[in-house]
């Protein structure tokens, strides 16, 4: 049984902060938002654990200021489980570290087989973690007992699981590109606002007339301003796979929309009104969405071969070349080089398509110097190999 305190008062606050400083080594931190359920991506518990000082659960909606425990330990290193999913709603309410060791991309680094918070202590500790909890409404309150012994658990194992992953990070020589990667997820910046949020839904691409879209725009925002009214996940009220159905039917009135058999979700037919109000918004806008929407991102590489044999010779080639090179290197290939950046070098490569061209071009959109050392050499000669077999072809051709 996890031994925690909760903590909800300033009192019971201060105490923490106190306890946590008395400590000794990294911190465990954990975040438990209400995913699926909220429309916010606030914390609703946060989790910290200290040797030498307990755990203790921070309930984030009645502590008003974060500001003496990020005062005390921010110097610190933090361990999180997939820090990327929990360090936005950390630094909302003013907790934003310094350090961190990742326990999730340490696994992924490390080649294992599965890396979700459970899998991995049970192969580095032998211990069974039950993630009956994991995908719960953490702005329950009160909390029952069993989602806060859940949520202590989580904090109470990763300095351990930090430690064993340290020392095999170590023995394979991958230390140093561990740490490099978790600068990077510490300092990645986070992605700008989309111009166009509502072009996220599930199934747009599946729309291909103006119109149309101009429908699923108007639901989609209508949807969006009630949830973010009422803080509610926007697919609880009605799912993205009715707005679409609900574009693509075009109802002519009210009555034809509420007997749209697609048009479903637990606000569909209550605030009827609500969306007929958008599909005639929809329907009668000079404002029409555009149908394409222009892209820096090369297209999808399925098409490339017809059109553009040598992008295509080059991405084939780096693509095995590099997946050799995970192969060796024993880690996931993603992990290895983001496959993005892949295809835009591929794409379009630097005018200097040697070692050091490929390493400036791979740079510039965000590759670690490890990454670069692992990968730059052998791009540069899958290019060269690729360029060889297109006028190989064409020569035969010809």
């Amino acid at each position: 049984m996890a031994e925690f305190r909760v903590i909800e008062t300033p009192e019971a606050f201060d105490d923490a902060v106190e306890a946590l400083a008395a400590g000794e080594g990294p911190i465990a931190v954990d975040a438990e938002r209400a995913s699926g359920f909220r429309y916010s991506q606030r914390a609703y518990l946060i989790q910290m654990y200290r040797r030498g000082s307990g755990t203790f659960l921070f309930d984030p909606p009645t502590i008003p200021d974060f500001s003496a425990l990020e005062h005390t330990i921010m110097r610190e290193e933090w361990v999180l489980h997939a820090a990327s999913q929990d360090l936005a709603c950390l630094r909302e309410v003013g907790l934003d570290p310094t350090r961190i060791f990742d326990t999730e991309l340490a696994a992924r680094l490390l080649g294992m087989p599965r890396v979700g918070l459970a899998s991995v202590a049970e192969e580095l500790l032998g211990v069974k973690l039950a993630k009956e909890h994991s995908a719960a409404d953490w702005s329950t309150r009160p909390l029952p007992e069993s989602w806060l012994t859940y949520a202590a658990l989580d904090v109470e194992l990763l300095v351990d699981i930090r430690d064993r992953l340290d020392e095999r990070l170590t023995e394979a020589h991958k230390a140093e590109l561990a740490t490099q990667e978790f600068e990077a997820v510490l300092h990645r910046e986070a992605k700008p606002a989309a111009a166009e949020p509502w072009r996220r839904l599930s199934g747009i691409h599946s729309i291909r007339h103006a119109r149309n879209l101009a429908v699923a725009r108007a639901l989609w925002l209508a949807r969006d301003a009630r949830a973010a009214e009422i803080d509610v996940a926007p697919g609880r009220l009605v799912p993205d796979a009715s707005i679409i159905a609900a574009a693509k039917a075009l109802p002519r009135s009210k009555r034809g929309l509420a007997e749209l058999r697609e048009f479903t979700g637990r606000a569909s037919r209550s605030e009827i009104d609500r969306w007929w109000s958008a599909i005639e918004e929809g329907l009668a806008t000079e404002d029409l969405p555009a149908v394409r929407v222009p892209s820096d991102a090369p297209p999808p590489p399925r098409a490339w071969a017809a059109r553009h044999p040598d992008a295509d010779a080059r991405l084939r080639l780096a693509k095995t070349a590099v997946g050799e090179q995970a192969e060796r290197m024993q880690m996931p290939v993603e992990n290895l080089l983001t496959p993005d950046h892949l295809r835009r070098v591929a794409w379009k490569p630097p005018a200097d398509a040697s070692a050091a061209g490929i390493r400036e071009a791979l740079a510039a959109l965000g590759a670690r110097p490890w990454q670069l050392d692992a990968t730059a050499q052998i791009i540069a000669d899958a290019f060269v190999e690729a360029a060889q077999s297109v006028e190989d072809a064409s020569a035969a051709a010809s």
